[in-house]
């Protein structure tokens, strides 16, 4: 079944649902995946998106931070959330779904990791090497079954090569760009034998950015930005990708996410 992707970090979801609606009008994503919906868990706000179509949703939520939520109009089955590093809050939710090529979705909210990247002064920088680990193992291990396909998607707050940031020198030493993320990227990147189809749309020597700072006055005449969204999928389903859609206007829409939805096609 042919099909298109989007992810989206969209800084809660309830402040932002009409952006959200928005985004499957002008687009029509048939599967919309969101991250840092900051909802606790049976307060999504699902009426106007049932109302669009999108009748399927999954969603793992908690008051305040983190979650994620899948919105489809295709049919899924076998939703499941792991708890990555014991925290007990909301970061990964996955599905399934069938027909003529099956496969599962994983969308996830990797943490930020703070300011200083030291993890002995900064047990957010712990947690988000040790949540890096954790997704290594369990890449290689339980993503998907060895016969099987996936699709992993979200905001997973590692910009990990030189031109997915506005200067590889200068980034070398804040987090989201720095050598143990970056390092521990890569690995589970190997470990569950992912392709990063953006990646395989716009060449690695070319800039790719999907979030840009609330902090920068005027973030689109700087465009000091950082490629934190993914999509990464498993072999057979890298040779079925093609339509890369990063949009960037949607940070200059009103009252915006400081991150822009990523679009792709399958099929």
């Amino acid at each position: 079944m042919g099909f298109r992707l989007a992810t989206w970090n969209i800084n809660s979801v309830r402040l932002r649902i009409g952006l959200v609606e928005k985004l499957l009008k002008e687009h029509q994503p048939d599967i919309l995946c969101l991250q840092e919906t900051k909802c606790p868990q049976g307060q999504f706000p699902s009426k106007s998106l049932t109302e669009l179509g999108y009748t399927h949703i999954a969603e793992f939520g908690q008051k305040g931070y983190h979650g994620v939520a899948i919105v489809s109009r295709l049919p899924f089955h076998t939703q499941h959330s792991r708890d990555f590093c014991l925290k007990g809050d909301c970061r990964h939710v996955s599905v399934r779904f069938d027909g003529k090529n099956p496969f599962t979705l994983h969308n996830l909210y990797v943490p930020a990791g703070g300011d200083e990247p030291d993890t002995e002064i900064n047990i957010k920088f712990a947690h988000k090497l040790g949540f890096l680990e954790e997704m290594e193992e369990w890449s290689k291990n339980h993503a998907y079954p060895k016969d099987g396909e996936a699709i992993m998607v979200g905001d997973l707050n590692v910009a990990p090569l030189e031109h997915d940031v506005w200067s590889h020198k200068q980034l070398l030493k804040v987090v989201s760009h720095t050598p143990p993320e970056t390092e521990r990227f890569d690995k589970m990147l190997k470990a569950g034998g992912w392709v990063d189809v953006m990646r395989n749309q716009v060449p690695p020597s070319e800039k790719l950015y999907t979030w840009w700072s609330y902090r920068s006055a005027n973030w689109q005449l700087a465009n000091k930005g950082r490629r934190l969204d993914h999509i990464l999928v498993t072999p057979k389903l890298a040779a079925k990708a093609k339509n890369l859609v990063v949009l960037k206007e949607a940070r200059g829409w009103t009252q915006p996410s400081d991150h822009v939805p990523v679009m792709m096609d399958f099929g």
